[in-house]
């Protein structure tokens, strides 16, 4: 296992800040560019320490849409100055470059697999509500839980009130797990039967749910559990 370096045992000259003004943003990794963009660290943790447990917990495609400080200060334990800091920097990416953005279709569970397999690397289970038009376009892409996903703690409001905020007609849930093992544990099952029957109700479909461990997934459709 590599070392994890912090920012104290890095020479004043490799550290982040003075490589982006020597050598240019493209030589940072993105934990590097957010401890720039979060400046200092705490008492007990360094700057560099907190932007890798950002990347590690959240990661990139979650933390790219994300405009909840409240979420962020609570999921990630930030100070809510961090949080703003890091919506803000992402908030002004949005407004400069997205209009180039592209836009997505999920019309299968490897399109999914495409857009998302990278969660597949995080160290915690993080689950995302995918939330689709009547042509499958991706409407938005929101985090609902980090940690352990099941019953007692997904809640069906926090599942399907980004659906009618964003006028969705269906959502696809996708999680990880981190032991690299996609299939579904019986309190995945559980919650996707459960969170399934809320949707009947509501007249939002639950399209899929789709487990992903290591550089593999499982949906729950294809193999009919729902």
């Amino acid at each position: 296992m590599s070392k994890v370096y912090r920012l104290k045992d890095i020479p004043p000259e490799e550290r982040p800040r003075e490589r982006l003004i020597k050598d240019g943003p493209n030589t940072l990794r993105s934990h590097e560019l957010i401890a720039v963009v979060l400046g200092k660290g705490s008492k007990k943790e360094d700057v560099l320490s907190i932007a890798r447990r950002i990347m590690n917990d959240y990661g990139t495609k979650a933390l790219s849409g994300e405009i909840d400080v409240k979420k962020l200060t609570e999921t990630l334990n930030l100070t809510e100055i961090q949080a703003c800091q890091i919506i803000a920097a992402l908030e002004l990416g949005r407004r400069l470059f997205g209009k180039a953005r592209k836009e997505i279709y999920l019309n299968s569970p490897g399109d999914v697999f495409n857009y998302l397999g990278n969660v597949g690397n995080l160290d915690k289970e993080v689950m995302h509500g995918l939330y689709l038009d009547v042509k499958n376009k991706l409407l938005r892409d929101e985090i609902i839980s980090v940690g352990t996903v099941s019953c007692s703690l997904v809640h069906p409001r926090e599942v399907y009130k980004p659906a009618f905020t964003n006028s969705a007609v269906g959502v696809i849930l996708v999680h990880n797990h981190p032991s690299g093992d996609p299939e579904p544990s019986k309190e995945d099952i559980a919650l996707t039967k459960r969170l399934k029957k809320v949707s009947e109700y509501i007249d939002i479909e639950l399209l899929d749910h789709i487990i992903i461990g290591n550089d593999d997934y499982r949906s729950m459709k294809s193999e009919g559990i729902i």
